[in-house]
């Protein structure tokens, strides 16, 4: 486990965010028609998802977070750019929190109504500056998109907060530049302890996609950087919420259920392990219990390198041996060794999963 950046706290709709509390995880709904909002927020649900964020490009999208949160388990964020009205709308219709860029709503009294409103209603706010949409006069200042500038923008926007006494704050620094997006946060954590919401943004397709929000958000969570995730996939938000859990996963920050352990196969395997471990990781993608699984491709290592699983195959020539705690309790055929296991699994817990 890292030790964590010690931050503030923050109340999302119930779901508290920064200090010692579990990293978050977000998603964003892509479809339009109310309805289809909320069946896709329940399939967020359904798959971890902690928080999810809405897209209010008009007034209408605003008022329908009354509609919406009463058919949603989980809290609802109102992403607002450039008009003030949607956000003091999406707060008085329910949203449990805020996204805004305050530099973009409008004059300071625009940044007091939206501060004031927020604030009586008891909801936070998330400040979002991206790499995209720096302000020129600092573009200018810093001879393009560095950390420094990125960071005085965000800064000066929880500053406009501030000084309307409003301090339910969390900060957000997003860019599809992996570097620079991990220089940033260092540097913006030198400066501020308000709780921070990590993405790569625009990351893009699933493939290309997850690989850079691994790369990028896992490195921050590693530094102990990082209170709430989203990562950005152009597709289903869905697939969004199975990478973000396999990140914190594979950082050691949390667990959601089965831990994978498979081999890439070498000149020694000589069974289809790749068909045994999609086999696996389909049964095991229903499970909760936090258990490490293995599957491996030669008998002579594979209990060796995987010996701390609680479960595990290693493969022979055309059979195999099924092992629990690095102890082999069975030998089977290569046709049945998926079988066995999950079996094995499933009587140990006997459906409690």
């Amino acid at each position: 486990m890292y030790l964590r950046e010690q931050t503030k706290v923050v109340n999302v709709g119930g779901v508290l965010i920064g200090g010692d509390n579990p990293v978050v995880v977000q998603s964003m709904t892509n479809v339009k028609k109310t309805a289809e909002i909320i069946e896709q927020i329940a399939a967020l649900t359904d798959a971890g998802c902690e928080i999810v964020r809405l897209a209010v490009p008009d007034m209408e999208s605003a008022e329908n977070f009354s509609t919406i949160k009463k058919a949603v388990k989980i809290p609802i964020v109102a992403d607002i750019h450039f008009d003030y009205r949607l956000a003091l709308a999406a707060i008085e219709h329910g949203a449990d929190k805020l996204r805004i860029n305050p530099g973009n709503i409008g004059g300071t009294e625009r940044v007091q109504a939206v501060a004031q409103a927020a604030k009586i209603a008891g909801i936070p706010i998330r400040v979002g500056v991206n790499s995209g949409s720096l302000e020129s006069s600092l573009y200018e200042k810093y001879g393009g998109i560095t950390p420094a500038a990125l960071c005085e923008s965000v800064l000066h926007h929880v500053k406009l907060l501030e000084e309307y006494d409003f301090f339910d704050i969390v900060v957000a620094i997003k860019s599809s530049n992996i570097p620079l997006t991990i220089a940033a946060h260092k540097l913006l954590c030198k400066q501020t302890d308000y709780p921070v919401h990590l993405g790569i943004t625009e990351a893009g397709t699933p493939y290309r996609g997850t690989i850079k929000s691994a790369v990028g958000i896992g490195a921050l969570l590693t530094m102990g950087i990082g209170n709430t995730i989203r990562v950005s996939l152009t597709g289903s938000p869905v697939e969004e919420i199975r990478v973000a859990k396999e990140i914190l996963q594979a950082v050691d920050i949390r667990r959601f259920g089965v831990n994978i352990i498979s081999c890439p196969t070498c000149g020694r395997c000589n069974v289809d392990l790749p068909k045994i471990a999609d086999e696996v990781e389909k049964f095991c993608q229903g499970i909760t219990a936090e258990i490490d699984v293995a599957v491996m491709g030669c008998v002579v290592n594979g209990p060796g390198e995987a010996k701390e699983a609680d479960y595990g195959i290693a493969a022979g020539d055309g059979n195999g041996v099924i092992f629990k705690k690095g102890n082999i309790i069975k030998k089977v055929a290569e046709a049945d060794l998926a079988r066995e296991l999950i079996g094995i699994v499933e009587n140990d817990y006997k459906g409690g999963f």
